[in-house]
């Protein structure tokens, strides 16, 4: 499988996109297979009792799978999430970064199928699993 996108133009594309969140992820790896971002959590992260939040958790999720769909198939701004189904394993280290690893399970003409494992940084314990579907528009 060939990359359209390496991770320079994956985070310069972000920073020109959406540069109200871009600093919030790090694209820590790139191959074919897969794909692991970083999340820098910061008190804007953290739900009561010092945790991350499930909405941060998803956030991550999200951009982890549609960066591993732009990376396949190029700067494609306007692919959306269709679904998205995520399931919290048990609570996230504190203050640790958290890592998605993304791994496209289907990438076709309309449709990219997707599974991201969250963990804390340092951690092979799983904190999250989620389950993505985008929708790819018409070029």
């Amino acid at each position: 499988m060939t990359l359209a996108m390496d991770i320079p133009a994956l985070q310069a594309f972000m920073q020109t996109a959406f540069p109200q969140v871009a600093d919030d992820f790090r694209i820590e790896r790139l191959d074919p297979e897969a794909l692991t971002v970083r999340m820098a959590i910061a008190d804007r992260h953290l739900r009561p009792g010092g945790t991350v939040s499930g909405p941060s958790m998803f956030a991550l999720a999200d951009v982890a799978i549609y960066l591993a769909v732009l990376a396949r198939i190029g700067p494609v701004a306007l692919a959306v999430t269709t679904n998205c189904s995520i399931d919290f394993l048990r609570k996230p280290e504190a203050g640790r970064d958290l890592l998605a690893e993304a791994r496209l399970l289907k990438l076709g003409r309309v449709l990219a199928v997707g599974d991201v494992l969250l963990r804390s940084e340092g951690s092979e314990a799983v904190v999250a699993r989620a389950g993505l579907t985008y929708s790819i528009p018409p070029r």
